[in-house]
């Protein structure tokens, strides 16, 4: 399998799909979900003329496991490292969940020079809910800012049960297949770090095209948090997927895959 070497010296390793001299499309995992969780991607943006790299951040997948040290700006200069090692440019950045979030890190460390556009799924820039910021985390506010998250991921009780997201249910246990879902103490803390965080003012400067999908059955927060944060940024679309959940493009892959195509298209 292809690596690259971080500036501190973590491998990061990474898979490559697709038309060598198409436009790069780099696919960036959430929280612990390895690069294959885009199976459903891989070959609709290969076939659509796309250079498609799946890349798993550092504890993600095949790449090296840091027990402490990560948190969310560390993985925006991995991001960076991702672009500049294999010298990418015009490319399109998809992050599905934390994966979202990381790309706005690595825009407000680096800038978008060497990125084209960007693509949120099913994440919101500000977990934490506040008076003006209703789309966060349900049940995340001031009261539990610092516990919340302290032990794991919260069920919220929204949603479609999974019992019964029928083939919905299959394409996410296929995707997500062989993932430890047990958390190290690093990971609770990267996850804090994120939960905390506030990422709207990258989005308003970010300066490129941005796409916001949301799962309108997501179990995390309102699907609201597409349209809002679209309204931040200088070009932003909202996208709102039906009978789907967090992990849109798992859930919905031909959904998700012909929104984002035909949104590329016009750019």
């Amino acid at each position: 399998m292809p690596s690259l070497t971080a500036d501190d010296g973590v491998r990061l390793d990474y898979t490559e799909y697709g038309d060598a001299a198409g436009r790069p499309v780099v696919l960036i995992a959430g929280f612990k979900a390895p690069a294959t969780t885009w199976r459903y991607q891989v070959p609709a943006f290969a076939d659509a003329g796309y250079r498609v790299l799946a890349v798993d951040l550092r504890g993600h997948g095949t790449s090296e496991h840091p027990e402490y040290g990560v948190d969310m700006a560390r993985r925006g200069r991995d991001v960076t490292a991702v672009l500049e090692g294999l010298d990418l440019r015009d490319a399109v950045l998809v992050g599905g969940s934390m994966g979202a979030n990381t790309i706005w890190s690595f825009l407000a460390q680096s800038g978008a020079d060497r990125v084209a556009a960007a693509v949120s799924i099913d994440q919101t820039p500000k977990m934490l809910n506040d008076d003006g910021w209703p789309f966060g985390f349900y049940g995340y506010d001031a009261a539990n800012r610092d516990t919340y998250f302290a032990t794991g991921i919260p069920e919220t009780g929204h949603g479609t049960p999974l019992a019964k997201r029928g083939l919905r249910l299959v394409r996410l246990m296929t995707a997500m297949k062989g993932m430890n879902r047990e958390f190290t103490p690093g990971e609770l803390a990267l996850l804090h770090d994120h939960a905390v965080a506030d990422w709207r003012p990258a989005i308003a400067a970010a300066g490129i095209p941005l796409l916001f999908v949301a799962g309108a059955e997501s179990e995390y927060w309102p699907s609201g948090h597409a349209a809002a944060s679209a309204a931040l940024a200088a070009d932003g679309t909202a996208v709102v997927l039906d009978d789907d959940g967090h992990a849109a493009n798992m859930e919905q892959p031909k959904a998700f895959n012909r929104a984002v195509l035909e949104w590329l298209g016009g750019r």
